[in-house]
Order: C-alpha cells, then sequence, then structure tokens
C-alpha cells in the first residue's frame, strides 16, 4: 500500500470504506462490485451449461424437448443456489450473520412469488408426467387449442382462429383438463340427424353410412355406424358416429360437410327432413250458441 501511488490508494480506500455491517462482516464498495461481477460470470456459465445439457449431454437420448429442459433447469437453478452461498463466503460475508434479514426477505419474497412458484411447480408436473404434451388438442377453463410450447412457467396454445393464448401451468393442475389426443388424436364424435316418422328407419342408417364412407376425413376403421337414438314429437332421430384423426381439432368443419352431403343424399331418396308442427283444435262454447 504505502509503495502505491497516492490515486492508487485513494481508490482502494474508497472501495474499503464501510458501508453496512451485520455481525462480524462488512459490505465495502468492492464487495459489492466482487459479488456483482462474480454474479454475473455465474449466471452467463450456468445458461451455457442448461443449453450444454439440452443440446448435447440430452440430444441423443429418447427425452422430450420439454423434459430436457425441465431437467436443464433444475440443475441450473441448484447450481446458482449452491455457487451463491459460495460467492458470499469467499467474499468474507458470515453467513449466520445475515440469517434473520435471509428469513425476513424469504417470507416477503415468498408471499410475492407464491403463484410463480406454483406455476414452476406445476411446469415440472407437467413436464415429467406428461399429462399434456406439444402437439394435443386440449380444453382447459374453457379454451380449446393445441399445444405448441410448455415452458416452466406456462403453456402455450393456439386456437381454431390462430390466436396464442398463454395459460399458467397450475389451470393444468388444479382444473379439469380435457385431452383429445392424450394417446391417440383418432377421436368419435357424433352427429343427430332427424327424419320425418315416414321414412324407413333402415334405409336411413344405410343413407348415413353411405355418407360418412364418401368423406375422406372418416376413418375407415373403426367403422362409422348409426344409432337410432329415440321418438321425438316431430322425427325420428338418429345419432352418425364417426371416427377422424384429421379433423380431431376441427369438428366443426367435419360436422357441416357431413351434414351438406346429408342433405343432399336426402333429397335425391325423396327422404323427408322434418320441421316442428302442432295441431291446433278450436273448440266452441256451447253458452255462446244459446245465448244467440
Amino acid at each position: 500500500m504505502e509503495n502505491l501511488p497516492e490515486f492508487l490508494q485513494q481508490i482502494i480506500s474508497f472501495l474499503n470504506v464501510p458501508l453496512v455491517t451485520f455481525g462480524e462482516s462488512t459490505l465495502t464498495i468492492w464487495v459489492i462490485i466482487y459479488l456483482l461481477i462474480i454474479l454475473i460470470l455465474l449466471v452467463y456459465v450456468t445458461a451455457k451449461l442448461k443449453n450444454l445439457i439440452i443440446h448435447r449431454l440430452l440430444a441423443k437420448s429418447n427425452i422430450e424437448v420439454g423434459v430436457r429442459v425441465a431437467v436443464a433447469s433444475l440443475v441450473r437453478y441448484i447450481i446458482l443456489f449452491i455457487g451463491f452461498i459460495i460467492i458470499l463466503q469467499t467474499a468474507g460475508i458470515n453467513l449466520s450473520s445475515i440469517t434473520v434479514l435471509f428469513g425476513a426477505l424469504g417470507v416477503g419474497i415468498g408471499f410475492g412469488l407464491q403463484n410463480i412458484t406454483n406455476n414452476f411447480v406445476s411446469g415440472l408436473i407437467i413436464l415429467i408426467e406428461r399429462p399434456v404434451k406439444v402437439g394435443d388438442r386440449i380444453e382447459v377453463s374453457g379454451i380449446s387449442g393445441d399445444v405448441v410450447n410448455i415452458s416452466m412457467r406456462a403453456t402455450t396454445i393456439i386456437t381454431n382462429d390462430n390466436i396464442s393464448i398463454i395459460i399458467p401451468n397450475s389451470e393444468f393442475v388444479s382444473s379439469t383438463v380435457i385431452n383429445w389426443s392424450h394417446t391417440d388424436r383418432s377421436v368419435r364424435f357424433n352427429f343427430p340427424v332427424g327424419v320425418a316418422y315416414k321414412e324407413d328407419p333402415q334405409n336411413i342408417k344405410k343413407l348415413l353410412l353411405q355418407v360418412a364412407d364418401e368423406n375422406d376425413g372418416v376413418l375407415k376403421k373403426p367403422r362409422p355406424d348409426v344409432l337410432f337414438s329415440e321418438f321425438a314429437d316431430s322425427a325420428l332421430i338418429f345419432n352418425l358416429r364417426v371416427w377422424t384423426r384429421e379433423y380431431t381439432d376441427r369438428p366443426g368443419v367435419l360436422k357441416s360437410q357431413l351434414y351438406y352431403e346429408i342433405h343432399k343424399k336426402f333429397k335425391e331418396n325423396g327422404v323427408e327432413i322434418p320441421f316442428p308442427q302442432h295441431d291446433i283444435h278450436i273448440k266452441e262454447n256451447p253458452a255462446h250458441h244459446s245465448q244467440e
């Protein structure tokens, strides 16, 4: 120190000026600069390590990308936590002297980050248990769409209108989720069809199956079938049941195609499509005639 130029001695003295003292530890400007530099390096190195785990170490495995990201992120956070403690100790900060401070901060941060932590843990559950995966057709909280991305905090789905909706991961754990393609994208849809009472049920069944067989979006296996559902007030109700893989995310389009062809087929074969009818009987009051 004595052999250094005066301006360097002044800089060193300035950097070593105590700012905060807690217990046996003293926080100086130099300690703050040291902590910032080392922490930035730690964050940078762990980010590179995360990419290495995802794209190198686990790239050749059969593990899905989402699970690889979850594993790499968990490893990174563990290293960051351990590295932060080591950095504090190397900076000469006694951890026992700031335990109370960390405890108070931890309670406050815990309340503030409760939702973030909930979504983070839910994201781990989704990526490990895989109740929902990228490419699935799902319905949650009244929203339907295809899953395009699962991150640690939220899941992104694309609706049929090409709108991206970001849903917190906690929704998939705490709410009821309908997964149309959990194990297989093949889905069966039911389309009701009504005809007049004078029609032959066997003929209606044959015509409906013809329409289903002629549609390229309807699977041949399992075969489509027709159920005679009920005797309604003004019609015989049949239920056309078809399996599809192409229109899993567009049931309305398939329904429209089939109904167009059903109407055309019925018209060609003289099948009557009923409409509600009511017979009104007007009874005259005998007392009215006697008064006349």
